[in-house]
């Protein structure tokens, strides 16, 4: 039996697709810009704006996660939690719609739960270990710390953090409760060497060598590309990309200073495409500086797919029959780090070896050079 809501017999060929093109080709609408809020204008630790008329119909935690740059909209809906934030004088809620025009007051810092690491028996590749300081060669994959918000679930399991408690007991407590010992980080998919500190003096000491770029951090790094310099130093800032917010870009103006020096080991001319070794030495540790640097001169560092490098890499003869390479981490790792001992003042120079998945995608190059 026909549908009541089918069209007449006769005219079931008149449909909606006419209109619809038309739709669909038109102009699509232009997002509106919403306007920065500097958050150094803030008095007496209230920051206080009126919402800008490109607000009209969005959310108060979508409007200010994009009109506040350094904060991300879970740390807004945080502080719409915890009645931080007032909509003409009354407490917001996250999904309130915005008409434009608003007086909207945010009080105070987000403020996340308390979090305390817990000890867990993982095993850990200690490369230094002394009364007041150890050296660990952290795996890829492994977070150094967990997150602010991440009370009671899988973000506070596994990290380097919970290992250490487990292996040393007493570590530093200058870093909190979420962070005990850790003086500098290496992002999740980076390997290599961190710095751990014992106790408060020695962390203490140790953030005074990092602030007076007195520790020499170098790394290896395989990046997609021929870099045609022996040598370079990309001496360009680093903030927060505002658009995908797990992203750091250097691109905006305004950035936080950041230095690295490259030198080039060795460079593939493979039927992966090219490809060069490099050495970097960093003078700065923004969060990731070598892999927002490189990417910036169009060399993205294989496996870094936030950052361009491609899932996995196509041999260059399209009708030739082989897989594709891949690498599931970024081919990053910290290979050496020098400085002068803060208690005993003795020269140290530590070095781990490159990871077997590492050297084994490097034997995977060498293998299928183009002059093979």
């Amino acid at each position: 039996m026909p549908s009541s809501n089918m069209l007449p017999k006769g005219k079931r060929r008149h449909t909606v697709k006419p209109a619809y093109r038309a739709a669909r080709d038109a102009a699509p609408e232009v997002a509106p810009v919403i306007p920065l809020i500097e958050e150094d204008d803030s008095e007496d630790g209230i920051l206080r704006f009126d919402a800008d008329a490109a607000a009209a119909g969005m959310r108060v935690d979508q409007y200010l996660a994009k009109c506040l740059p350094d904060i991300s909209r879970a740390r807004v809906q945080l502080l719409i939690e915890h009645g931080q934030v007032r909509v003409n004088g009354e407490a917001a809620k996250a999904k309130h719609k915005l008409t434009g025009g608003e007086e909207i007051e945010i009080e105070g810092q987000p403020r996340p739960e308390p979090l305390r690491a817990i000890a867990e028996d993982i095993p850990l590749d200690i490369i230094y270990e002394d009364a007041s300081l150890a050296v660990i060669n952290k795996p890829a994959g492994m977070m150094v710390h967990a997150g602010a918000g991440s009370v009671d679930d899988a973000r506070n399991r596994g990290t380097l953090v919970n290992a250490l408690l487990h292996h040393f007991q007493s570590l530093s407590g200058v870093g909190g409760d979420l962070r005990p010992g850790i003086v500098h980080r290496l992002d999740k998919q980076t390997s290599g060497l961190i710095l751990v500190a014992k106790n408060d003096s020695t962390h203490r000491k140790l953030s005074e060598i990092f602030a007076a770029r007195q520790l020499r951090k170098t790394y290896l790094a395989l990046v997609h590309g021929n870099i045609a310099a022996d040598t370079g130093t990309i001496d360009t800032p680093i903030s927060r990309d505002l658009v995908r917010r797990t992203r750091m870009t250097t691109r905006r103006a305004g950035g936080r200073t950041a230095v690295s020096h490259y030198m080039v080991l060795q460079r593939f001319d493979t039927r992966y495409g090219k490809f060069t070794l490099l050495e970097v030495r960093i003078e700065t540790g923004r969060t990731h500086q070598i892999r927002v640097h490189l990417a910036s001169l169009g060399h993205p560092v294989v496996g870094d797919t936030l950052y361009g490098a491609p899932h996995a890499i196509p041999l260059l003869d399209k009708h030739a029959q082989a897989a594709p390479l891949t690498l599931p981490r970024n081919f990053l790792h910290a290979v050496r780090l020098e400085f002068t001992h803060p208690q005993t003042a003795k020269p140290m120079s530590l070095e781990a070896p490159l990871p077997g998945e590492l050297n084994s995608f490097l034997n995977s190059l060498q293998a299928r050079l183009t002059s093979v």
